[in-house]
């Protein structure tokens, strides 16, 4: 049933070298049985079937030596056994049974002694290491944990609720997490190595990949993952998590909706891409919608939408694509909208123009703790493209192109808030003149250290976006919206 092949596509020990086929398709070649590999032989493996989707948590014994020996020898008596350019033709859950079927016989054939506990533990670490991301895959299977950071092979973190937490999960040695790490971005068509040791990637899901890899991470290899919500996230749901009030999340939709220039701003792990996720969902399904990310994340669900993602410098150090070339060339593409992942550099004032010139209600994402500090932060990345246009004249076109920017920030009890709803009105002499139409005050926090505060309106009568509102019919639910927020 099994055609033999040699030894290529695994390292001893269970490190794992990165194929050019995504390892999620794996199979087997066919040959007549042998009496090796009998039915009467499988018969007698008392296995107990252990699920593809691995349970929530489970806290596993320390990994001993003659664990990781005894996978070794599976590990290449299964290579001398199974064909993997046939294993890649079954499907995932065809080609994890095919690997367990084998690793049983295996099992049976060497003798190892090894409790059913044991054994299942065995066979969920080789099906993960042969087709999917190894340890990793417990982890990456929750859908409550926000991050995973792997700071080399034997200390693993998670984010839970907006804590940090330390894992049970860890890796043989640095050698299975560098081979880990090169077979997720080899699959975006990027490489990490000792040459180009910094690498962003993304998984299949979506999920945001970065790695750095020794001579610079000095420890081993360090990889940390965002990881990406199954179900897109909406305005309702932020609601309901105490992101932002009913009123709030009304006021949020009227800006997505009537086409407002919108900066959303934050410090790092703030919720500025699931926010901006959140008020992509108010585009019109007519519209055309050009995306400019680093690595594709963002979940847009209109029919007419176009992704474009950076690339970086090949081997020889040619090749790279910016995040300036791709708003330069998306303005070339007719978009009705330009939304722009995260502004890091020179290309906000590509950005900038683009909102200024016809392409109302662009979206990007910026990092800056406090609506002013955006503003500030925009000049300053404008100032390093090298452009020697007056401190006035910059402002002019920040003020003259962004209409609204919304703060979002972590906490330190780790929940996530929309502090501030502010727009950004023009000019006076040369300050940039803005106006908050909502804040997030802090009141204290209560005896478990959750904090404890509320959204407040400040009492604007009337926004400076009122006319584009009216011109969108959506004054007279503007109007109910601040009405309500006054009296909250």
């Amino acid at each position: 049933m099994f055609g033999k092949r040699g030894n290529d596509g695994f390292g001893k020990g269970g490190s794992i070298s990165p194929a050019p086929q995504p390892a999620a398709s794996v199979a087997v070649a066919e040959r007549p049985h042998t009496p090796v590999l009998a039915e009467p032989v499988r018969e007698a493996i008392p296995v107990t079937r252990v699920q593809p989707s691995p349970p929530p948590v489970r806290k596993k014994a320390a990994r001993t030596e003659d664990y990781y020996d005894t996978k070794s020898q599976v590990f290449s008596a299964l290579i001398d056994t199974i064909d993997l350019s046939q294993l890649a033709k079954l499907d995932n859950e065809s080609a994890r049974e095919e690997i367990r079927d084998i690793v049983n016989d295996i099992i049976t054939i060497k003798n190892f002694a090894m409790s059913i506990s044991e054994q299942e533990e065995l066979l969920e670490d080789i099906c993960n290491d042969v087709l999917g991301y190894g340890p990793l895959e417990p982890l990456l299977a929750r859908d409550d944990i926000a991050d995973i950071m792997v700071n080399g092979a034997g200390q693993t973190f998670i984010e839970v609720n907006g804590k940090t937490l330390e894992s049970e999960v860890r890796f043989r040695d640095n050698a299975q997490l560098l081979s880990i790490c090169q077979r997720i971005v080899s699959q975006v068509g990027r490489r990490v190595d000792e040459s180009s040791p910094i690498c962003d990637a993304r998984l299949p899901d979506g999920s945001r990949v970065n790695v750095i890899a020794p001579p610079l991470a000095i420890d081993g290899t360090a990889l940390t993952i965002r990881k990406f919500k199954k179900d897109k996230l909406k305005l309702d749901q932020l609601v309901k998590f105490g992101a932002i009030t009913p009123e709030g999340a009304v006021l949020l939709q009227i800006i997505g909706r009537v086409r407002c220039n919108v900066v959303i701003s934050g410090g790092t792990g703030s919720g500025k891409t699931t926010l901006l996720n959140c008020l992509t969902g108010y585009i019109d399904l007519e519209e055309r919608v050009i995306t400019c990310e680093d690595t594709a994340e963002l979940q847009l669900q209109q029919p007419h939408v176009v992704r474009l993602e950076t690339r970086p410098p090949n081997i020889e150090g040619e090749g790279e694509i910016t995040m300036r070339d791709l708003i330069k060339n998306c303005l070339r593409m007719r978009p009705e909208r330009i939304i722009v992942g995260e502004v890091r550099g020179p290309e906000v004032f590509d950005l900038l123009q683009a909102m200024n010139t016809g392409h109302d209600g662009s979206m990007g994402t910026i990092h800056a703790n406090t609506p002013r500090e955006c503003l500030s932060r925009m000049e300053s990345m404008i100032a390093m493209g090298g452009y020697t246009l007056p401190a006035k004249t910059v402002r002019e076109i920040i003020a003259g192109s962004v209409d609204v920017i919304i703060q979002a920030a972590r906490l330190r009890d780790g929940s996530r808030r929309i502090t501030h709803v502010t727009e950004v009105i023009g000019m006076e002499g040369d300050v940039i003149i803005t106006q908050d139409l909502m804040r997030y005050e802090l009141e204290g926090e209560d005896a478990n250290g959750r904090i404890i505060g509320r959204h407040k309106s400040t009492g604007i009568g009337r926004p400076h976006f009122w006319d584009r509102a009216r011109y969108f019919n959506e004054d007279k639910r503007l109007a109910a919206t601040l009405d309500a927020m006054e009296k909250d």
